[in-house]
This record gives C-alpha cells, structure tokens and sequence, in this order.
C-alpha cells in the first residue's frame, strides 16, 4: 500500500508549478481603491527624489557660501577659492540633474493622475482624454526618461543655479578687482587699469587674459542656457507650479 505521505510529496511539485495570477481589480470601487494606493506610492517616489533634488542644492549652497567667506574674509586668499568654488557647484549641478530626470519620470505620472482622474472626478469637463492612463501603463511596462540630460541640466540652472553662478562671479570680479583683497594689501579702493586687473587675475602658469577668456566665455553659455526656453516644456508646460 502507498503511503499516503509519499503521494502528497508526488502532488506538491505539480501543485507548485502552477503560479496563479494576481487577481486584478474588476468592480469601479476596487479600480478607484487601486488608484488610490498607487497615487500614494507615486507621490511618496516623487517626494523621495525631490527631496534629493533639494538637498543637492542645499550642499551647492554651503559650498559657496563657505567658500567665499574663506576667499572675501583674508586679503592672503586667492581668488582660484573662488574659481575652485564654480567648479564645486558645477558638479552639484550635474550631480542634480541627473537626479531631475527620475523626479521628471515620477511627477509626469503623478500629473497624468491629477490632470485626468482627479480634476475630472471633482470637475467634470468635455475635454476628458479617453486614453489617459495609456501613458501611465507604458511608462511602467518600460521606464525610460522622458527628458534629456540637457534639458534637466537647463532646467535646474534657471531654477537654482544660475543665481549661485552670479552670486559667485560678482564676488570674483570683487577680488580681483580691489587691490585690499589682494596679498599686497595696497591702498587703491580698485585697480587703476585693465593691465592691473589681468595680472590679478593669473592662475598659476595661466596667465590673467586666459581665465578672464575662459570664464566669459562659460558664463555667456550659463546665461544662454538659463534664458533659452524651447516651445513646449512637457510637463513644466502645464502651469506656473513646477520645478
């Protein structure tokens, strides 16, 4: 006689082998109660990387405003603290952009919800898009970025940095430009001719005429970045509360 153990041993693996699907929500009310739990997951995905986004920024900040205490405070300081300090928040900046593009990702799915689900249930109105949430399904069968790094590059620098950037070279410009900042301590309130300015403004074996080049030369690419806006936004298009 087989023993009954031994054929539920023989049953289990095929009992196993057959996975059931998740049972998908069939009735309005179990559709709009899933609705609701994903709108919170996403939101709470998006809060996460903004908050990431944030704190990138606060750290730019820091940086410039320590830097440029250690650069204005001393007339021994060199203004390459200064230069040094550009570069620093540079790399915040890509830094920030990359994280941009996941934020980009979890907010345009959070405002397909609010634009199309939400703002119908609370207000209806004629000009409902039947295929809304066609948009939300394929981002999550196949994420992928809906900008480029350019653009999330363009985008934090007219947000933010563009007024780090200012902040930074006006305060160069200060030290090279006031001989009481400078080592020799000389009594002129500012430098007397362009020569003078030049000179201050040398960076090791570079001479001053190179990095002013240089750093007008980044500067009019900043400006142009931060003032060039393209026909449509995507999303940021969509109101006056974006990031």
């Amino acid at each position: 006689m087989k023993s009954p153990i031994v054929g539920l041993a023989d049953q289990a693996p095929n009992a196993l082998s057959v996975p059931e699907a998740p049972v998908l929500p069939a009735t309005s009310a179990e559709k709009a109660n899933m609705i609701i739990h994903y709108y919170r997951g996403e939101m709470a995905r998006m809060t996460s990387w903004r908050d990431r986004i944030d704190r990138t920024s606060n750290w730019a900040m820091t940086v410039v405003a320590g830097l440029l205490s250690v650069s204005l405070s001393s007339a021994t300081s060199h203004h390459g603290v200064v230069l040094f300090a550009m570069l620093l928040i540079s790399v915040f900046l890509l830094i920030e952009a990359r994280r941009y593009r996941f934020f980009d990702v979890y907010r345009a799915r959070v405002r397909q919800l609010e634009r199309h689900y939400f703002s119908q249930a609370l207000s209806p109105q004629s000009e409902l898009v039947p295929d809304w949430a066609a948009a939300i399904a394929l981002s999550l069968r196949k994420p992928v970025f809906l900008i480029r790094y350019f653009d999330a590059v363009r985008r934090r620098i007219r947000r933010n940095y563009v007024w780090m950037y200012t902040i930074l070279v006006l305060a160069w410009v200060l030290k090279i430009s006031t001989p009481k900042l400078q080592a020799d301590e000389a009594s002129a309130a500012v430098v007397s001719n362009g020569a003078q300015l030049v000179s201050n403004a040398h960076l090791g074996p570079v001479p001053g005429g190179a990095v002013l080049l240089a750093v007008g030369l980044i500067y009019l690419v900043i400006v142009a970045v931060a003032f060039w806006r393209p026909a449509d936004e995507g999303e940021a298009a969509y109101g006056e509360v974006h990031v």
